[in-house]
């Protein structure tokens, strides 16, 4: 069995899924292939995995018109916290405070949990009719030609004009197409779970940089918070092997009290942290989006917003193209995304590993000089509104579905 479609994209997670919504609405029609049953992807269990989403996502969310359907399941983020300090001594008193009050546009992003953005995800492109998913099926070849063409493990073939990997930082597509990646790792782990507490968090986000790795705590709704609690790798796997009485003994001195008790909610996660990104995005009817094209220490929280700026900037190029009546697959086409996106994500992937280097430390030198920043950013509100409008994604050359404008 053959089958076209004018676009296919291996992976479902949340970018795929994104980018075919999208592309639907101006008329392109995608296929999109998973690996695993949809029955796991909706799994409606809170598992405490949540999404920090900066304005201009939530702008894109609304623009292909899935918003409505998590709005309700958001939490704002009003502020932002940060500071340095050790466990069990509490933040330093020369904190970098951002508050929205400061720009025009509203909240600097939204907290939503991944079983509803998902399931919003999986109900929206179920319900289109210019989107075909195919679960519990893997790509096992593909080729280019005049059109790609992919083979999939139940020994059907689908051919298109563009074939997108949004297949993770493991990419089965890149690889294929001889595509490599340039990276390192940090012998850092990312242990992530959600808990509660007894006082409100008011919308606050913290992030705490401790000698070991920063500490994250991203507010969800209710009397609930999203932690991202980074350690050293040996010490992260000793951590996570405890009860969880143990675990939270361990966290309460690193959190502090100022939400008062703490308490797990939900299931709680591990996953190692480096950076990596592919030599090249693109290839003759070939583009590499979210992960599949770069994967940066989740210290800014900009992992999946960066995902969501490749989808925003592809999918304005590939419509752009068919409306000028261009083959939307040429490299001439596609290259235009890379260029788009190229700059901006070695210029982030660079600022996190930078960040992480100078924080995740206890010089005693650069704590004085990282602190003393802190607090000279926080007494400069030119650069402090500056700095807030970067962490709501208003900076740079936006794409049109990040400032909420139909393609």
């Amino acid at each position: 069995m053959t089958g076209q479609t004018d676009i296919v994209i291996v992976g479902g997670g949340l970018t795929g899924p994104t980018l075919a919504l999208a592309l639907a609405g101006a008329g392109i029609s995608s296929t999109i292939v998973d690996s695993l049953p949809e029955d796991t992807l909706r799994d409606g269990d809170f598992d405490g995995r949540g999404y920090a989403l900066a304005l201009t996502a939530q702008r894109l969310l609304a623009a292909i018109g899935l918003w409505d359907a998590v709005a309700d399941h958001a939490q704002p983020i009003l502020d932002i916290q940060i500071s340095d300090g050790h466990s069990g001594s509490g933040p330093s008193p020369l904190a970098l405070h951002f508050d929205h009050a400061e720009i025009e546009e509203g909240p600097m992003g939204y907290m939503v949990e991944d079983r509803y953005l998902r399931r919003a995800l999986l109900d929206a492109a179920r319900a289109d009719p210019l989107i075909t998913q195919i679960n519990e099926t893997s790509v096992t070849g593909q080729t280019i030609d005049t059109a790609a063409h992919v083979t999939l493990s139940d020994g059907s073939e689908r051919s298109a004009a563009v074939l997108i990997g949004a297949d993770g930082r493991g990419s089965g597509t890149a690889s294929r197409a001889g595509i490599h990646r340039t990276g390192w790792g940090y012998d850092q782990t990312a242990l992530v779970c959600a808990i509660s507490h007894e006082r409100p968090h008011n919308g606050t986000a913290h992030q705490f940089f401790m000698p070991e790795g920063p500490l994250a705590i991203l507010p969800l709704p209710g009397n609930c918070s999203s932690i991202v609690w980074t350690e050293t790798a040996d010490r992260a796997a000793a951590i996570n092997a405890l009860s969880d009485e143990d675990y939270l003994r361990v966290l309460r001195p690193r959190f502090g009290s100022f939400l008062g008790d703490i308490a797990l909610a939900g299931q709680r996660f591990t996953y190692p942290l480096g950076i990596t990104i592919a030599d090249r995005f693109v290839d003759e009817r070939l583009a590499l989006i979210g992960d599949a094209a770069h994967g940066m220490h989740p210290i800014a929280g900009q992992g999946l917003n960066a995902g969501y700026r490749d989808i925003a900037a592809l999918a304005e190029v590939l419509v752009d193209a068919r409306r000028r009546g261009e083959d939307i697959g040429s490299i001439l086409v596609l290259e235009r995304y890379q260029q788009w996106r190229r700059f901006d994500v070695n210029t982030l992937a660079l600022a996190t590993d930078g960040f992480n280097r100078l924080f995740s430390n206890d010089n005693p030198l650069l704590r004085l000089g990282r602190d003393l920043g802190l607090g000279l950013t926080n007494a400069i509100p030119g650069l402090r509104r500056k700095l807030i409008r970067e962490a709501a994604g208003l900076t740079g050359d936006v794409p049109r579905l990040m400032q909420g404008r139909p393609l």
